[in-house]
């Protein structure tokens, strides 16, 4: 795990518990300089013309994919993720930085707006400089998932990236300078959480965008209204995955054991609770145990490794403490249910049944490889034990009427339904969620207006 010291930090390998690296916290000098740079950048930058900034951002797409094997390794190293997904990672980042280039025109352009004026109409203008503070999880994804937008809407970025994976945030920022962007318009800062509220506080800073627990959603948030400033939070999620009796049992279980136990289960948007009818739960249950049995469990760089250690260990005893709560509540264990043994913060993919909404596992946030089976009588009850949650990110509903699907999809109180595939992040959809999982949108038209002004112009 890392941990911040005095003036330091520590990054750990969570597969071996081995010390990557130590590096230097910023002090308050720095910080200074880190946040005058981008200040100064953004007087320049909002005034580049977009056609440069697409350049730039085709040039960081570029960057990503000559440089994936090494970024992925880093990942890799850092929070344990096994490396096809890394580089799966790394892949996503440049399409979406593809993305932006290619529409941001069209995103930005003014839009008419008739009135009794002469002529009246709406223009897009960037705020100024964006803290984004951002979890581990996904690291290298997170960060480019806000500052594609963010940046080709011609604002400017301050990274203050979870203290564990410092070693991809300043890979992060060395991916914006070999793409040539201007000095101070991505910047990465290495402080500790303790600074975030000094950070927003400063004028220098205009918006801020957080995605991590409700916990610090709620931190942030809260500090960011006293000084008034904009802020986007995509906070936790206990994702519903909804298994009606018509469903293509063979693609639905495939798909759940990838939803739940992709990255190790440490995803947001992971789906987390298995809400399936009772006419076919017993089948459901016995195909997905089968398959999450067969689960590879292994050293994240090899290869054929689907499971690899949670990211710290710190989290991997709170998986357990949710385990045992929810054993203890009488929830039963089907499959895992205990750490591996050795070096690494490794814990078995688990698989637990008989679990209701009042459990630990049926309420809760469960952020790693444990899946929680619910049996419900039809779809009217699934949909309220699906909405029986604080949390609504995302969703995933399952049966071969999509006209029903249509129908229940306007009740699941989530940002995001997919019916008959597993929830994901693209950026020409917005994502984000509603309840305790936070709000604004990221990605898409929704996410690059996150942070501008949106400005009337009345001629007459």
């Amino acid at each position: 795990m890392s941990k911040t010291l005095s003036k330091t930090i520590e990054s750990l390998n969570p597969a071996t518990e081995e010390t990557i690296a130590v590096y230097e916290l910023a002090d308050e000098g720095e910080i200074d300089r880190v946040l005058g740079r981008a200040e100064r950048a953004f007087g320049a930058w909002r005034r580049v013309h977009l056609p440069e900034r697409q350049k730039r951002m085709r040039a960081l797409a570029a960057v990503l994919r000559e440089k994936k094997s090494e970024l992925a390794a880093v990942i890799t190293s850092e929070m344990g993720k096994p490396i096809v997904e890394s580089e799966a990672e790394i892949e996503k980042c440049a399409w979406n930085c593809d993305w932006y280039s290619e529409n941001a025109a069209d995103l930005l352009a003014n839009r008419p707006a008739p009135s009794a004026a002469s002529d009246s109409y709406i223009q897009f203008l960037p705020l100024g400089t964006v803290l984004a503070i951002m979890p581990w999880n996904f690291p290298f994804w997170q960060v480019y998932r806000f500052a594609a937008p963010a940046l080709m809407a011609g604002n400017t970025a301050v990274l203050k990236h979870a203290s564990n994976v410092s070693g991809c945030s300043l890979s992060i920022a060395e991916t914006f300078r070999d793409a040539g962007f201007p000095e101070g318009v991505f910047q990465s800062i290495l402080v500790p959480g303790s600074a975030v509220s000094r950070l927003i506080q400063d004028n220098r800073i205009a918006a801020v965008t957080l995605t991590g627990s409700e916990g610090a959603g709620s931190q942030v948030g809260a500090e960011a209204g006293r000084v008034i400033k904009k802020t986007v939070l995509e906070l936790g999620g206990s994702d519903p995955f909804i298994v009606l009796a018509d469903a293509d049992l063979e693609t639905t279980v495939k798909t759940a054991v990838k939803a739940r136990f992709q990255n190790t289960g440490q995803s947001c948007i992971a789906a987390k609770r298995f809400i399936v009818v009772e006419s076919v739960f017993a089948e459901f249950s016995r195909r997905f145990a089968e398959m999450v049995e067969r689960l590879r469990i292994g050293p994240p760089t090899d290869r054929v490794t689907q499971i690899g250690p949670l990211a710290r260990n710190d989290l991997r005893e709170g998986i357990e403490k949710q385990v045992e709560a929810s054993v203890g509540q009488g929830a039963e264990v089907l499959v895992g249910g205990h750490r591996i043994a050795g070096k690494g913060f490794f814990y078995a993919p688990t698989v637990l049944t008989d679990v209701v909404p009042s459990m630990t596992a049926g309420c809760e946030e469960v952020f790693g490889p444990v899946a929680a089976l619910m049996k419900v009588r039809d779809e009217e009850e699934a949909i309220r034990v699906a909405n029986d949650s604080p949390f609504g990110l995302g969703s995933s509903l399952w049966t071969t009427d999509l006209e029903k699907a249509r129908r229940l999809a306007r009740q699941i109180e989530a940002g995001q339904v997919f019916v008959n595939g597993m929830v994901a992040s693209d950026p020409r959809l917005p994502f984000g969620g509603v309840k305790k999982s936070g709000y604004g949108r990221e990605l898409s038209d929704f996410g690059i207006r996150e942070f501008v002004n949106i400005q009337t112009v009345w001629i007459k």
